[in-house]
């Protein structure tokens, strides 16, 4: 779709609660962060999808903790596609890959219906890692892959893990905002605050916030024209909802010649030797951004 009218705000997670109710969620638009990571390889439409469906969650999921580290969201199987990874760091910085046979995509991409995560990712698991620092201990949550979209791998992933019942939605696709097309992601999760003694029962406004919930649409996550404000008030105005500041995002990669250099050094002279190219260098390309490090071998022995 062409874009004409003026854009709202995108790369950011807004945080939300409906008033007066034990609900809470989180609204992620992605824009120009989604498409840099996207952008960075020639995904077929398919794993694009998945990708992107993968960012919007690692942003819903990471902007909520509360200390400084990383959300590590991924799920792989035996499918076309073997993983999909995305690194939420706490300080909005996003970064995501696809390993897949394209044969096999392609092959699953031949009907009417666009393949989703079952479909792509056949029989496996659904990961989501947080990393609390260097000096915390790694926790994980894993459950298997079920359904067509990711969105509801980590329903069942908040059902069996944290026993939090939570939906989710997301939706990925492309939008010409003047300069061609550019892929847009967008999320949304809502999780029902446990009732206690304060709150009393709960259950009855879960189901009418799901109620109001299942009337998104796709196209109202993607649309770059619609606010995450006023996406919220169409959603919830009969409750009331209020929304709270927005963390920013943006695509950034942690590779740097430092770190390839780094990486190189842990392997043998004869291994080194045996990677040098026809002009003398080592050549490394990242598989997150694509950046391609040129490394002289003479200066890794000077360092081993």
């Amino acid at each position: 779709m062409s874009i004409e009218t003026a854009t709202a705000p995108d790369d950011l997670v807004a945080p939300f609660q409906i008033e007066g109710e034990p609900v809470r969620g989180r609204l992620a638009r992605l824009g120009a962060a989604v498409d840099e990571i996207l952008a960075a390889h020639d995904y077929p439409e398919p794993v694009a999808n998945l990708l992107g469906e993968a960012c919007a969650l690692a942003a819903l999921v990471g902007s909520a903790l509360k200390f400084d580290g990383r959300l590590i969201v991924q799920a792989q199987g035996d499918g076309p596609v073997r993983y999909v990874v995305v690194d939420y760091d706490t300080d909005g910085a996003l970064r995501g890959y696809c390993r897949y046979d394209p044969d096999a995509v392609a092959k699953a991409a031949s009907g009417f219906v666009r393949p989703g995560a079952k479909t792509l990712l056949g029989d496996g698991v659904f990961i989501m890692t947080v990393d609390q620092g260097v000096d915390m201990d790694r926790y994980q949550g894993i459950t298997t892959i079920e359904g067509e979209t990711l969105a509801l791998c980590a329903e069942q992933y908040f059902a069996q893990s944290e026993q939090t019942p939570t939906r989710v939605r997301l939706a990925v696709g492309q939008a010409d905002l003047g300069d061609g097309l550019a892929w847009r992601a967008g999320g949304m999760l809502i999780q029902n605050i446990a009732e206690d003694e304060n709150r009393g029962p709960t259950a009855e406004a879960w189901v009418r916030t799901q109620a109001f919930f299942e009337t998104i649409g796709e196209d109202e996550l993607l649309d770059p024209t619609i606010s995450a404000e006023t996406l919220l008030f169409r959603l919830f105005h009969e409750d009331g909802v209020r929304v709270f500041e927005a963390k920013p995002l943006r695509a950034f990669c942690r590779c740097s010649q430092d770190r390839i250099e780094s990486v190189l050094t842990s392997f043998s002279a004869q291994e080194r030797a045996d990677m040098v190219e026809d002009d003398g260098l080592i050549k490394v390309t990242c598989e997150y951004c694509s950046s391609t490090y040129s490394v002289d071998p003479a200066r890794l022995s000077a360092e081993a």
